[in-house]
């Protein structure tokens, strides 16, 4: 390790999307920024596995709907800056049962806040649905609806267009770089890898399911869950056959949430594949290095069930299949952790934490948060449901 502390404005722990975000947000406002990440920008292990993630405006929940609304100019810009197409609005499209109670939501719900915020979409029934987008045998209390600025997100496309704004604003960026300590005081924060001593004026922790690793020595822990779960690749067998995102809302079983979803086929990729995939929190694991990056054959199968019974247009043999780490929050209402950790550890207001959830969607805004909460300490954005020091009195 070398001996000279090299000093920082901010350092961001964590080179996923959102923790680019950060350092490119950072580095643009004039900090001296670096992002630091252990296996290397742009490699899938920390979650942010597969080519697309869903692009949508609505949620049961208001304050995190008026949080995607603040995302979409983001978005806009960051494409503008980017010169390239990163949201293709293919539409979203959610059915099934309108009143179960899901870990996306409940459907009869947000569409009553779509109508409070004054978000367009149309209501189907199964049958419309069916005839429209080529599902079959859907029982007959199945409805939904389309929402039409829905549709899909380029991640790869995205995480480049983050990262080449990241080196032009200045940011610096250090892969295979494991952070092995988080040592806050009251003048910032010390750094310590396994090649390297930084201080920081502020961390932003933006680490996935790694989190913990960080937190725990400091005397803190988020409720956080890991799980795999499975990416299957099916052939068109039509190939005028396409659809918008979709994401099916069903009756739990016995073994799983029995949550489905798919994408149509990819605008910027020239093959005839589409994906689909499950929302089973089930088989949780017990850190994040246990994940294999293989799916459970079991959960793959679900796929093809599903797919021989409702979607004729796809043959149900997977072309490709993989998995996705998934960190989510162990209360589902909550969606993620965000905010400063002053509350949780000693000297953690120069911490800023992201963990956890499906926040793709939100990720130049999450970006701008953090930044707001490490050099200014507040944001104009409402995360008060969302702030990790909450915990605290929920803990026993």
């Amino acid at each position: 390790m070398q001996n000279t502390v090299q000093n920082y404005d901010v350092v961001v722990v964590g080179g996923g999307p959102v923790g680019l975000a950060t350092g490119w947000q950072a580095a643009e406002r004039g900090h001296r920024t670096l992002v630091l990440d252990r296996y290397g920008f742009f490699d899938e292990r920390g979650g942010t596995s597969g080519a697309e993630r869903h692009w949508r405006l609505q949620y049961t929940q208001e304050d995190l709907f008026r949080l995607t609304l603040a995302a979409r100019p983001l978005w806009h810009r960051l494409e503008h800056l980017a010169e390239r197409t990163l949201i293709h609005h293919i539409g979203s499209l959610w059915f099934g049962d309108v009143d179960v109670d899901t870990n996306e939501g409940r459907i009869a719900d947000t569409a009553r806040v779509m109508d409070k915020l004054d978000v367009g979409y149309e209501w189907l029934g199964a049958r419309e649905i069916e005839r429209r987008y080529g599902f079959t045998a859907l029982p007959d209390h199945y409805e939904g609806f389309m929402q039409p600025d829905g549709g899909t997100i380029d991640v790869r496309g995205t995480i480049a267009a983050l990262y080449g704004l990241g080196q032009r604003a200045g940011c610096e960026f250090r892969s295979g770089e494991r952070v092995l300590a988080l040592e806050p005081d009251a003048d910032g924060v010390t750094v310590r890898t396994g090649r390297q001593e930084y201080r920081a004026a502020k961390v932003v922790l933006a680490a996935g399911g790694h989190t913990n690793d960080l937190l725990g020595p400091l005397g803190a822990e988020l409720d956080v869950k890991l799980y795999e779960m499975p990416l299957v690749s099916l052939r068109r067998r039509d190939e005028r056959a396409d659809f918008p995102f979709w994401f099916v809302f069903q009756q739990p079983t016995d073994e799983d949430t029995n949550l489905f979803y798919g994408f149509g086929r990819n605008p910027w990729s020239p093959g005839d594949l589409v994906r689909l995939g499950t929302v089973f929190e089930v088989n949780p694991l017990d850190h994040a290095d246990r994940a294999t990056g293989l799916p459970d054959p079991r959960h793959v199968g679900r796929v093809g069930e599903w797919v021989a019974r409702h979607v004729p247009a796809l043959d149900p043999t997977p072309v490709h299949t993989s998995a996705c780490l998934a960190a989510l929050p162990g209360d589902p209402g909550r969606q993620f952790h965000l905010g400063p950790v002053g509350h949780l550890v000693p000297h953690g207001e120069h911490i800023v934490v992201y963990s956890a959830g499906w926040g793709f969607k939100f990720v130049p805004l999450l970006g701008q948060i953090c930044v707001d909460l490490a050099v200014d300490g507040r944001t104009a954005h409402d995360i008060s449901r969302l702030s990790p020091s909450a915990l605290r009195e929920a803990r026993p």
